[in-house]
């Protein structure tokens, strides 16, 4: 990514894993970048903490979400970038479990990414080509109750994300979906070969294609158990 001009930047999910990955190789290309999470933020190396906006709160509430997309208009007035980084299971409740606590991973990430980019839109607008980047991981990619289910909005993030490129091209916002390869539902007609991702390669992988602006891109992992976005190795 150049840095011939600064991004004003929101990674949410960027407590840590990914997301922090992606947060600290932003700032240390000279961009301004705004991180949300819900648990304690990992420390950044002090130079790059004056570059960074912290946001604190639960982003599947709306009224947490409001706060920090009005924070940020105050700190820098408009949005270029926003990565909604769903890899992660910071808005989960950590009483749920089995098959409940995956139907609670995908609900809940819904609703942080539906107010987010609601209250991201005119931020967005107000920026320099606009670009909003959805992250999957091989959980939050999974639809939501019966497989033989159609995938919709409130069913499937991947359908979701589908969804809000078709709503965001009028504005001329470009929307960039990050996710594994799935059986079921291709996301591209070509193999990815898996590779054991880590948080940092990942994020600089992710980052290195962020100029070609491309609808889809695949991070495939050697395992569905390595769940690439979910941890940092």
């Amino acid at each position: 990514m150049t840095t011939e001009h600064s991004k004003r930047i929101w990674v949410t999910g960027a407590s840590n894993g990914l997301g922090h990955a992606l947060a600290l190789h932003l700032l240390a290309l000279g961009h301004r970048v705004a991180i949300s999470g819900r648990t304690p933020f990992e420390p950044l190396p002090e130079h790059l903490i004056p570059g960074c906006l912290e946001l604190h709160g639960n982003l599947a509430e709306a009224t947490d979400a409001e706060a920090m997309s009005v924070r940020i208009q105050q700190e820098w007035g408009a949005l270029d970038l926003l990565i909604l980084n769903a890899g992660t299971c910071d808005y989960l409740d950590g009483a749920s479990s089995g098959t409940a606590m995956f139907e609670a991973l995908i609900t809940s990430n819904v609703s942080a990414s539906t107010y987010c980019l609601g209250n991201a839109v005119p931020l967005l607008l107000a920026g320099r080509k606009p670009h909003v980047v959805g992250i999957l991981s091989s959980i939050t990619a999974l639809q939501q109750h019966e497989g033989s289910q159609s995938p919709t909005a409130h069913n499937s993030l991947g359908q979701w994300f589908s969804e809000m490129r078709s709503r965001l091209a009028p504005q001329e916002i470009d929307l960039t979906l990050v996710t594994p390869q799935t059986v079921k539902k291709p996301v591209i007609s070509t193999i990815a070969l898996p590779q054991r991702w880590t948080a940092d390669t990942a994020a600089l992988a992710i980052i290195d294609r962020l100029p070609q602006r491309m609808p889809e891109m695949v991070l495939e992992a050697m395992s569905v158990s390595s769940l690439w976005p979910l941890r940092r190795t």
